[in-house]
Parts: C-alpha cells; sequence; structure tokens
C-alpha cells in the first residue's frame, strides 16, 4: 500500500471518528490561535507571610510522621497566607497563598510546594496562579515553576523566584518576597 493512500486512510479514520469534530476542533485552533497573539507576560511583586505560632497562625502541620521537630522529613503543613503590598503584614492584603508544603528531602531543608496565589485586589481580582515545585528554602534566591491558573491567568504559566525576607529559625514564621513572571492571556 502506497503512503498517500496510508495517510488518506487515517487521515479519513480521524476525521471521522465518533470521537473527532472537525469542527470542535477547528474552532478550538482557532481561539488558540487568537489567544496566542493576545498573549503578555506580567510580572507580580509581593510578601508571603507564613505564620506557624501565635494564637492563630496561617500554617499549621498537618502531618508529622515522626519526632517533635518542625524541620523532620515528611513534615507537611497547609496555609492560608497573606500576601502583601510591602514586608510589614500590617501593608495592604493583595490576595492569599492556599496550599500545602511538605519537608521532602532527606539531605537538605527543601519543600515540595502545591501552592494557589488568589489575588483578591485590583486588576487580578478573583484570578489565582498555581505554583507546583521544590522550595529548597534556606537558599538564597529558589525559582519555582507557574504551572497554571484561572481568570486573568488562564493557561498561565512562568516562573516565581521567593527570596526569604525574614526567618525566624525557633518558630518556622518567615515573610518571603515573590517575584513571579506570568505568561498569560
Amino acid at each position: 500500500m502506497s503512503s498517500s493512500i496510508s495517510f488518506f486512510i487515517i487521515f479519513s479514520l480521524i476525521l471521522f471518528s465518533p470521537f473527532s469534530n472537525g469542527v470542535f476542533h477547528e474552532e478550538i485552533s482557532d481561539i488558540l490561535a487568537i489567544n496566542l497573539r493576545s498573549q503578555k507576560t506580567s510580572h507580580l511583586h509581593f510578601y508571603f507571610h507564613d505564620i506557624l505560632s501565635g494564637k492563630k497562625p496561617s500554617a499549621i502541620k498537618i502531618i508529622s510522621p515522626g519526632g517533635g521537630g518542625i524541620y523532620d522529613f515528611g513534615n507537611t503543613f497547609i496555609c492560608d497566607d497573606a500576601l502583601t503590598i510591602g514586608p510589614n503584614a500590617s501593608t495592604e492584603v493583595i490576595g492569599r497563598a492556599q496550599g500545602i508544603y511538605s519537608i521532602a528531602s532527606q539531605g537538605e531543608l527543601a519543600l515540595l510546594m502545591a501552592m494557589n496565589f488568589e489575588f483578591t485586589q485590583g486588576k487580578y481580582n478573583g484570578s489565582s496562579i498555581s505554583i507546583l515545585g521544590r522550595n529548597p528554602f534556606m537558599k538564597d534566591v529558589r525559582e519555582m515553576p507557574i504551572v497554571g491558573g484561572t481568570g486573568l491567568f488562564r493557561f498561565a504559566r512562568g516562573y516565581t523566584l521567593a527570596h526569604t525576607f525574614w526567618f525566624d529559625v525557633k518558630t518556622g514564621d518567615a515573610i518571603v518576597e515573590y517575584n513571579v513572571f506570568v505568561q498569560h492571556y
């Protein structure tokens, strides 16, 4: 059988398959082509307040596989942390960091972070970005990937640069500066 006949048979099976509708695929392709032309990159700058101590912590330990230390391998935390314009907790809150993080390395202090940054103020109110990645939090600057988003950040991709602004080694409380570079439509 010649290659042109094989191509025609395969093309016909795809085109006339009950799972395929040429119009449906065309419509999506057209929308994506329009969106690709309007893609932009935004730079966001804010501070993340992760507080484990006190009467009203914003992060709590939910899994502790052994030992009582805060930095033990496997410890897992859930958080609902404020995102602010400045490093002081009294500056304007622009959103919340909601998700989980775990001590995921036996060799160094590194977190596995699965986090949504939900924005509640300004242009991005109601939109969010999702981060999933490794955070070796004792390093000066850490890079983590943006794997998606909602609202104005639908189809988002990019990266975050995290820098610890303040850290209390006894309690685990931290203020982290984030520079976010996100591509979206």
